[in-house]
């Protein structure tokens, strides 16, 4: 590559329950996204006028989350007006592949400075409503899948009897996320990650539950089993439960993107640059599973193996995903997730991928390590993939 696209800061917001009540609940998401952006132009010190776009991801654009509402936040932060902004929806990949279209602007040399964000509130903007009762699929998909696609939850339970996964290692799974989201909070691990929201008091994430265990989760009833479903699947246990899913959440995250000759004429210092950058399709009745592919692929592109990489952020969209993930990769599980994942941090949809990236930086800076990895799977059978290096 020509230029670099390099890494100068990554910030998110404390995650909030998804529901009414939620710590951010009474947070209008624009204004939840214009305080990050705000405090990542702030802190610095870049004049928000040089700025080239804004990129966010956002998954219910609908109500309060509509007509743009990344362009709503740049207005809202106070950036001047010529400042562009626009949304994007890769469904749980919205705000990584902010981050790669952003990039990738840079290295092809027509931005210099873009900063790649997300949003979701998902206790003001309901999961599912921006269907708005209506189908969004058409006649030719079903009949391409004549038996019909199924939820998310659905497809974690096939993946979770494809890959032979128990209930127990579930839950153990899940208490392992919570237990290392609740370490490295204890520990000011993100301290330097998480910033203030205005009119919201504390920094603590609101999802992570430290004494969770996984003979505590073992009580929970399956969150997806219908008896319509029961009868399509007749093989399936259910094992999918609340305790070893990712919950409903609130948060907005972002990164500031620019080119290496930009950031050493402003004095900034790079943090990281991007590597190689992955999206694969995949079956949409196993729709989780694209991880698996896109992780390979990224790494033939960026020349590196798995013994190269020292962190991994797959996302915990559900126990079953980073355990096939696992499964199929052979990678090192120390290195997944090691500040834990989304069922213990949450998954703010539309924010989660710039969420991970910005613990991922993190993380690379806090143990010396070189190579991050991060990949994320997406609603209707889709998951990016991204490198980066630490600098």
């Amino acid at each position: 590559m020509s230029a670099e696209a390099v890494i100068v800061d990554v910030i998110r917001t404390p995650v909030g329950r998804g529901k009414p009540g939620g710590r951010l609940s009474g947070v209008h998401p624009v204004d939840l996204l214009a305080g990050v952006l705000d405090t990542l132009v702030n802190r610095n010190d870049l004049d928000p006028g040089l700025v080239d776009d804004v990129i966010g991801g956002c998954v219910s654009q609908v109500a309060e989350q509509s007509y743009n509402v990344t362009r709503n936040a740049v207005l809202a932060a106070g950036f001047p007006e010529h400042v562009p902004g626009t949304t994007i929806d890769r469904q749980c990949g919205s705000s990584q592949q902010a981050a790669t279209f952003a990039a990738q602007a840079v290295l092809a040399g027509q931005a210099d400075i873009v900063i790649a964000c997300g949003v979701e509130s998902m206790s003001r903007v309901p999961l599912g409503s921006s269907a708005a009762g209506a189908d969004p699929y058409g006649s030719r998909i079903r009949s391409r899948y004549p038996d019909g696609l199924v939820n998310q939850g659905v497809s974690a339970e096939l993946i979770a009897a494809k890959w032979g996964l128990s209930r127990a290692e579930l839950d153990a799974y899940a208490a392992r996320s919570h237990a290392l989201a609740a370490a490295a909070g204890a520990s000011g691990a993100f301290a330097t990650e998480v910033v203030p929201v205005p009119g919201v008091d504390g920094l603590a994430d609101e999802t992570v539950r430290p004494g969770t265990t996984a003979d505590g989760l073992a009580g929970l009833n399956p969150a997806f089993r219908t008896d319509a479903l029961a009868e399509r699947f007749p093989d399936l246990d259910w094992r999918i439960t609340p305790g070893n899913s990712s919950p409903l959440t609130d948060g907005a995250s972002a990164a500031l993107i620019m080119s290496a000759d930009a950031a050493s004429k402003l004095g900034l210092e790079p943090r990281a640059r991007f590597r190689s950058f992955a999206v694969v399709g995949s079956d949409p009745l196993y729709m989780l599973t694209g991880v698996i592919p896109a992780t390979a692929r990224v790494l033939a592109r960026a020349g590196l193996g798995h013994d190269d990489i020292d962190a991994y952020e797959v996302n915990e969209a559900f126990a079953s995903v980073p355990l096939a993930w696992l499964a199929e990769t052979g990678a090192d599980p120390a290195k997944l997730n090691p500040r834990g994942g989304a069922i213990a941090l949450g998954h703010a949809l539309g924010s989660s991928g710039t969420r991970l990236l910005t613990t991922l930086v993190n993380q690379l800076e806090a143990t010396g390590g070189r190579y991050g990895l991060q990949t994320m799977c997406e609603g209707g059978g889709m998951a990016n993939a991204t490198i980066i290096e630490r600098l």
